[in-house]
């Protein structure tokens, strides 16, 4: 903000002097058309030929529409620095200064109120949107106010401009505008107003326009909620870096043209010019955050770009960025107490939010109680299996499996059963219940409790089920039961169809308003521990590539978790626990980590032996075997997911809401049109073709 005490003088209207589009003309339009002088020699651009060259061309002759834009242009060039105008917008100044005082100020037009022809009531937004101060403009004064009024009606909102005028004292009935402060003790009585650019005529702004993905800046620049979680995202990581650089981790930069090696998702390459090879951006910072630990490093950490070229979701990008750290000398415990102390003071600073020592689940305990490994325990149904209390005419009725697992679990609905009837027959017709409806291993089994039916309800269950059958599990009116099968075979995954259905079927009786929503600030953070080390895999496009029929869980460099378990990946490695631990939030995996192998012999001997990876895919990670081979210390680390943080601290529903040019569900950006067609000689200059 440019400040000048006010002297009550007419200002000169001279602001500046232009030059003439004739004079410019005059000089461009003497034109040599032909052939340049033998003795024109063309070299440098600061050579005399050269000169003589850009004189031979011809000379550009502005039309109507350039000349007006190139003068407009020009007046937006300031000789002054912008933070004259655009530092010292807030009340505090106004108040410092008071009634009287001509100030200059640069941000966007706002709201316009006309009282009439010539009064005029403006908002003027400041160039941050934190707040905004009432434009007062008057057309029965003369010269350069009645013009600036003017200029100020004929305005599309958001345009950006600077305006010069006198603080006068006022009383706002309001202390905020639009979600911004406003300066309630002062308006502006504007003198003179300069567009800085205009806004297209086919452009719509108002506040509740709705923007497409191509006009992703505008969504960026009217949405309040949306601008302000990518700066609040800024001001978590400023907090991160400072907290973890108190507690001894030091930020380390890794490589973004990695190379490819079979981690676990497919890879992006990117060519180059030298046939046949390619560089892979990297899935995470994985093995050079190893290899930092065995370059004498203690704590590393780093906000990294990654990439993958996975199946998108709400929660998934195919660049994002995670929070990586690792640590020298540690193990599991050392790792999950730095990270939790990290989450208590984000929450505590940021969110005044207390977070109590977060619970520790292992991965059995969640997928038999929650059908998920990563549970959202606001939810109270758990799930239990009750295939002993079914008689076998039952089960054979409930799913064609042999020899199933049945299990069941209860969510009270409503005290009414007509209304749970009718709420669960909307929701298996529904788009959302169709997947469970088409279960190959057979459509759920839904019981409502009634007292008006035998049984409760549950007649079809049979009297074991009613003497015998799990106390926790008996239903009052319009309680929903329900039962599902699955394959009688160790749980794996990260889910199970019961699991799922017990997510989808509370979030629809909330969108109902049959259950109440959880708290906005209901937090429920576990830890989930001993995930198998290995899991079955029959796609040989993913995982690690080896024939052995099973990949890591985790990643190929998870170290397994007791001497028990090294012993198990000699006689059966599918039986081996990892030292693997996710940390999970309301049904967000917010990250994983683990403790690494830090021995070559024993993480060579997984690739071949157990992996059963081919001799070549190995060589892909002889620079990782190496560094091992070293002497690397026992080290372990996590990678907490950044976009999925920031989107559970601001309770974003995506985490495209928190990223601030994020792709779509088909992995593409519509504001710059990306990924575009590569034309054939782009191709020509990596060798590479096209397939048919």
């Amino acid at each position: 903000m440019s400040l000048v005490r006010a002297s009550r003088r007419v200002t000169s209207r001279a602001m500046c002097v232009r030059s003439s589009y004739l004079e410019i003309s005059r000089l461009l339009r003497t034109r040599h058309i032909g052939i340049a002088p033998k003795c024109a020699v063309i070299s440098g651009p600061g050579s005399r030929a050269f000169s003589n060259a850009r004189r031979l061309q011809d000379a550009i002759e502005p039309g109507q529409g350039l000349t007006k834009a190139l003068d407009e242009f020009k007046k937006t060039i300031r000789s002054k620095p912008w933070r004259d105008v655009v530092g010292s917008f807030g009340p505090e100044k106004c108040a410092e200064l008071g009634a009287g005082y001509q100030v200059e100020l640069a941000g966007y037009i706002s709201t316009r109120r006309d009282v009439n022809k010539k009064l005029s009531f403006t908002m003027l937004r400041s160039v941050t949107q934190k707040y905004c101060i009432q434009l007062v403009s008057n057309a029965n004064t003369e010269g350069e106010e009645a013009e600036a009024h003017e200029r100020l009606r004929s305005l599309k909102e958001w345009t950006p401009v600077l305006v010069r005028g006198i603080l006068k004292s006022r009383e706002a009935k309001a202390d905020s505008h639009l979600g911004m402060s406003l300066i309630t003790a002062y308006e502006l009585v504007v003198e003179h107003v300069e567009p800085l650019n205009k806004i297209s005529d086919d452009i719509i702004i108002k506040e509740d326009t709705v923007f497409g993905p191509e006009q992703r800046h505008l969504q960026l620049r009217t949405n309040y909620s949306l601008r302000n979680n990518i700066l609040f995202r800024s001001r978590v990581r400023d907090r991160v870096r400072n907290q973890l650089s108190r507690q001894g981790w030091r930020e380390i930069d890794t490589p973004i043209l990695f190379k490819s090696t079979p981690e676990g998702a497919r890879e992006f390459l990117v060519p180059t010019r030298q046939k046949g090879l390619a560089y892979a951006l990297p899935q995470s910072p994985q093995q050079y955050k190893q290899i930092l630990m065995a370059s004498g490093f203690r704590k590393y950490f780093q906000f990294a770009r990654c990439f993958r070229d996975e199946d998108l979701r709400a929660d998934r990008q195919p660049e994002f960025t995670q929070l990586d750290m690792e640590m020298a000398f540690g193990g599991e415990e050392d790792v999950m107490a730095e990270t939790e102390g990290l989450l208590i003071f984000l929450w505590d600073v940021l969110l005044k939010i207390k977070v109590k020592p977060i619970r520790r689940m292992t991965y059995l305990e969640a997928m038999t109680l929650y059908g998920s490994d990563k549970p959202d325990l606001r939810y109270e149904a758990t799930i239990q299996n009750v295939t002993p209390h079914l008689t076998a005419d039952l089960i054979g009725k409930i799913t064609p499996l042999q020899n199933p697992v049945v299990e069941a679990m209860k969510i009270p609905i409503s005290g009414d059963p007509k209304k749970t009837r009718q709420f669960i027959a909307s929701f298996l017709d529904s788009p959302d219940g169709r997947a469970f409806v088409d279960n190959p291993n057979g459509q759920p089994g839904i019981f409502i409790g009634d007292s008006s039916q035998p049984m409760q309800g549950l007649g079809p269950l049979g009297y074991q089920y009613l003497m015998e059958g799990p106390e926790n599990l008996a239903i009052e009116d319009g309680d929903l039961l329900v039962l599902q099968a699955r394959p009688n075979a160790p749980l794996s995954g990260g889910s199970t169809v019961l699991g799922n259905l017990r997510l989808a079927l509370y979030k629809a009786a909330i969108a109902q308003d049959l259950i109440a929503a959880p708290e906005k600030n209901d937090y429920r953070f576990l830890w989930i521990t001993d995930f198998p080390l290995f899991t079955p895999n029959n796609d040989s496009d993913l995982g690690q590539g080896g024939a052995s029929g099973f990949s890591s869980t985790h990643h190929p460099f998870t170290a397994p978790k007791t001497p028990a378990d090294v012993d198990l990946l000699l006689t059966d490695p599918s039986r081996a626990t990892a030292a693997h631990y996710d940390l999970v939030v309301n049904g967000v995996e917010l990250g994983g980590g683990s403790r690494r192998i830090h021995n070559a012999a024993v993480q060579e001997f997984i690739f071949r032996d157990v992996l059963k990876m081919k001799p070549e895919r190995i060589e892909d990670f002889r620079h990782l075997l190496n560094v091992l081979d070293s002497g690397c210390p026992p080290h372990a680390g996590i990678a907490l997911g950044w976009d999925r943080l920031i989107a559970v601290m601001t309770g974003s529903e995506s985490v495209r809401d928190v990223i601030a040019f994020p792709k779509s569900g088909k992995g593409e950006d519509g504001l710059v049109k990306s990924p575009n067609r590569v034309t054939q000689e782009q191709w020509d200059t990596y060798h590479l073709r096209l397939k048919d």
